[in-house]
């Protein structure tokens, strides 16, 4: 195995734990990216890897964008990222909840954790019996509108996925816009659903074909196979999975002129945006566009740890804000002949001192 230090991944993270309880079977990585701007967060991934590395090169890479995604935010957060290897069977206890929330609480608040895929409102709840350096609990524990920051997430994107439809196509309206939406989940249900609500027409896909034919049916959209849904030609493009999935092969394949979607790091490396940019593919920066559930988190955490109220408003102007900070991104980009990726890096990197 490649020393973590190694990897092409590795970015001068600033913290890298390996956690490991043998009572309760847990293996978790936490990897701290940069404190530049305050104290780590970002989600908690509860997910099987067929190979340890694998896990590893998702905490470096989670941390790094959650850097980003907070800096470009304008949150005063740095980037953090909790990764917890689960077995084949993805089997779940609450002894690891709270083994990883004794683990949390040890390194003192320099991680801040929040829910993410395969993670739970209760799971959160779990960890925070052990850690007040938590955030994203549910709304009896938060105050009112805690919990699953999805829906935040999602309406955020379709924000951003609606100034992407004006700049990159010409168009005020979504009514009539194609859109396939790769990953029916939290964040892509939702976006579905704000979308449906806009007049567009969809193409959904999810591993879980039940749940994407249920979304379909109730929406009135058309249900793929997950394999299908990158090569389907439409409007816009929304991957709202999983990550890494723009590489060569499959940007070759893409019949789409707009991609904007919820997934984090959805670029295998960084010469895939410059690969989007060159088919002419007006591209999204991932951390930008998908930022709306980090920050109410964040804000829930903030108002949490003062022991005020949550600033609803506060939460919605900065969310609202996402459209303006993708279209500066890609008006720098069109005068500079850059990919709009590396613009949203530069931008991102000299916020956390690091230009």
């Amino acid at each position: 195995m490649t020393a973590f230090w190694e990897s092409a991944d590795f970015d001068e993270h600033e913290r890298v734990e390996l956690v490991h309880d043998r009572a309760s079977g847990l293996t978790a990585i936490i990897a701290i990216h940069s404190s530049h701007l305050g104290p780590g967060a970002g989600g908690t991934r509860f997910w099987h890897y067929p190979d340890p590395e694998m896990a590893m090169r998702d905490a470096l890479r989670l941390s790094r964008g959650m850097s980003y995604k907070n800096a470009m935010a304008g949150l005063p957060m740095g980037g953090g990222k909790g990764v917890i290897l689960a077995n084949p069977a993805r089997d779940k206890t609450p002894a690891m909840m709270t083994a990883y929330g004794r683990a949390i609480e040890a390194l003192g608040g320099a991680y801040i954790a929040a829910e993410d895929v395969g993670m739970t409102e209760p799971d959160m709840a779990s960890i925070a019996a052990q850690t007040s350096f938590v955030t994203g609990l549910p709304a009896e524990k938060a105050g009112e509108q805690g919990g699953d920051p999805g829906p935040y997430t999602s309406h955020g994107v379709f924000l951003g996925v609606r100034e992407a439809v004006r700049v990159g196509l010409g168009k005020t309206s979504l009514s009539g816009v194609h859109v396939a939406i790769q990953g029916t989940g939290s964040v892509g249900g939702g976006l579905a659903r704000h979308l449906a609500a806009a007049g567009a027409r969809l193409t959904l896909a999810d591993i879980d074909k039940a749940r994407a034919a249920r979304l379909a049916e109730e929406l009135g959209a058309t249900a793929v196979p997950a394999e299908a849904i990158m090569q389907v030609e439409c409007d816009v493009f929304s991957p709202c999975a999983l990550g890494a999935i723009f590489d060569d092969e499959s940007i070759a394949a893409l019949r789409a002129p707009v991609v904007a979607g919820g997934a984090n790091n959805q670029l295998a490396r960084p010469e895939h945006g410059d690969a989007l940019m060159q088919r002419g593919i007006l591209y999204a920066p991932d951390y930008v566009i998908n930022a709306g559930g980090i920050i109410a988190v964040t804000y829930e955490y903030l108002a949490q740890r003062d022991g005020t109220a949550r600033d609803v408003s506060r939460i919605e102007a900065s969310i609202a804000g996402i459209p303006e900070r993708l279209t500066a991104i890609w008006e720098r980009s069109r005068s500079e002949g850059t990919a709009p990726s590396r613009i949203a890096d530069a931008m991102a990197q000299k916020l956390i001192g690091r230009d």
